[in-house]
């Protein structure tokens, strides 16, 4: 089950320690979201990560980065609409209902579906999805290996997304117990 790290919104001092902390500690993915922080601060920390670790991040904001430092992928949102020409890295996208992960699976490496559960991080931020919707949409194939449980999720919850056949989970909130990201 792949296991992916997302970064705080904002700059947080640090924060290169953190990554290489989760990239060295079961984390295979960090995903670097920072709508709150600028390009200088997200080139900045790229800059203290490794060639191998920046391998292994996947940008949301500012995607020429991705270019600049050979990162693992962009992953599409309201700041990056589309893939740069010729662009050949990992593809990806946020669903928040099936009919997405249905329209949007055949184009993206992976997809992340959420909010699975109740979120951690964003106050307000209720879970879509039944136990049964969660467990026909696994019976059915909508959910599989390329889609991502994001939303609420926290390591005790691992063996019930794995049941569901997941492809992996994504977590922000959850790693406040592990560190301050």
């Amino acid at each position: 089950m792949l296991k992916i790290a997302i970064t705080r919104p904002y700059a947080v001092d640090g924060e290169d320690a953190s990554i290489r902390h989760l990239l060295a500690n079961g984390f295979d993915i960090v995903h670097l979201r920072k709508p709150d922080a600028d390009i200088d601060y997200c080139r900045e920390l790229l800059q203290r990560l490794t060639n191998s670790e920046r391998k292994r991040v996947v940008i949301h904001d500012y995607y020429s980065l991705y270019a600049e430092f050979n990162l693992r992928g962009i992953h599409l949102n309201k700041n990056i609409a589309s893939y740069p020409v010729d662009y050949q890295g990992t593809r990806t996208r946020s669903c928040h209902s099936f009919d997405e992960v249905i329209r949007y699976k055949h184009e993206c490496d992976y997809l992340f579906l959420s909010p699975i559960f109740d979120s951690i991080s964003k106050s307000g931020y209720h879970s879509n999805f039944s136990h049964d919707e969660l467990l026909e949409a696994s019976k059915s194939g909508v959910i599989d290996n390329r889609v991502i449980a994001l939303g609420g999720v926290t390591f005790d919850k691992l063996p019930y997304l794995q049941s569901l056949h997941f492809g992996g989970v994504a977590m922000m909130g959850a790693l406040d117990d592990v560190m301050p990201f």
